[in-house]
């Protein structure tokens, strides 16, 4: 069922009252949406279900995935807020109406600055990919902005929203082709933006990646290709590296939990661009990622392997003591490994990857 699997998805601090609530709402949406169907034909309702186990797996409180619930209910179904605050309180209600108000919006793309009021069958022009690139930065800033003022600067709100895009990002298939084109662009310049300031790089990555197969199909498949022929011979180069690495770190009494990172196809994409280079010799298409207790530690394993294997000339960004804008903190730098292939390597601590995987927030 799926309620059950929803309720199996829930942080382990929730208490009987947040699970009461969360299984109030999923009934409410469920009795709501029972008449309507997705572009797919599937239940309405499991689209709610999506975005409240997306919500889960950030662990948030037991008011935010209720809301994530009923996130459409105002906007699609005869409920109204006053009946969402009778029946779950004053929270529930603040953000189903943040949510709805944002489906009222104009569109906020770059690429579109006019208010849509309706959603038309005009195929919009394809946006290029070296015209998304190139654009100003401020513009970016300046749209984000917006964006956060007409969210009531809630992250809650924001939350529930990116988690209602990225299930609907995953399941873009079943629109018409126009509005893939549309809906994918808008995703790739507003929301992945706002999972990055927020630090939730899971979400980012995920909606980047699903946003560029619609924005720019050949490049995607291509990359997608490459990777796919090289990743027996690389996950078995990973795996002595990671033997290794663990070896060399503890003979050095540091401990350590090493990992392969997965490769982002419009991160990949990003960096051909900016450093113009063919996918064979971007530095960070092998990388692991190393976890130690303390700052302390990262240091530490960072002058064992540079001391190891030659550092590559710039291509060290200390983030632990200069955190980004969205709070991130890792080191990271690429060496020349005994193959003579170049490595890239992120060090960080359990807290530094619990905020990065799942946002500050």
């Amino acid at each position: 069922m799926p309620l059950e699997k929803l309720l199996e998805q829930l942080p382990e601090n929730y208490g009987v009252t947040d699970r009461e609530l969360v299984i109030r709402a999923y009934q409410v949406a469920e009795e709501a949406h029972r008449q309507q169907k997705r572009h797919s034909g599937e239940p309405y309702i499991n689209h709610c279900i999506a975005v409240a186990n997306i919500l889960a797996e950030l662990k948030v409180p037991s008011e935010v995935i209720a809301a994530g619930l009923l996130h459409d209910t105002v906007e699609d179904t005869p409920m109204t807020l006053g009946d969402i605050r009778r029946e779950f309180g004053d929270t529930v209600k603040i953000l189903v109406d943040g949510v709805t108000k944002l489906s009222h919006l104009p569109r906020v793309s770059r690429g579109d600055q006019h208010a849509e009021k309706h959603d038309t069958d005009t195929e919009e022009v394809p946006l290029e990919p070296a015209a998304l690139l190139g654009r100003k930065e401020d513009m970016v800033s300046e749209t984000l902005r917006k964006t956060f003022l007409a969210m009531g600067e809630d992250v809650r709100v924001v939350l529930i929203k990116l988690a209602d895009r990225l299930h609907n990002m995953r399941t873009l298939g079943h629109m018409p082709e126009h509005k893939r084109k549309r809906i994918a662009k808008e995703t790739l310049e507003i929301f992945a933006p706002l999972a990055n300031r927020l630090g939730i790089w899971q979400l980012k990555w995920e909606l980047e990646d699903l946003s560029f197969r619609y924005v720019n199909p050949e490049k995607y498949k291509d990359i997608a290709e490459q990777l796919a022929e090289r990743r027996p011979d690389r996950e078995a180069q990973l795996e002595e590296i990671k033997i290794n690495l663990v070896k060399l770190l503890a003979k050095n009494n540091i401990q350590s939990e090493i990992s392969g990172r997965p490769k982002h196809i419009y991160s990949i994409f990003k960096k051909m661009q900016k450093k113009d280079k063919a996918f064979n010799m971007l530095y960070d298409v092998r990388a692991v990622r190393l976890i130690v207790p303390d700052v302390p530690s990262c240091y530490a394993a960072l002058g064992v392997i540079h001391t190891t294997w030659r550092p590559i000339p710039g291509e060290f960004d200390d983030y632990i003591a200069a955190p980004k804008d969205n709070f991130y903190q890792s080191l990271h730098t690429a060496v020349v490994y005994d193959d003579r292939r170049p490595l890239e390597v992120q060090i960080r601590t359990q807290e530094m990857h619990l905020n990065a995987e799942y946002g500050i927030a």
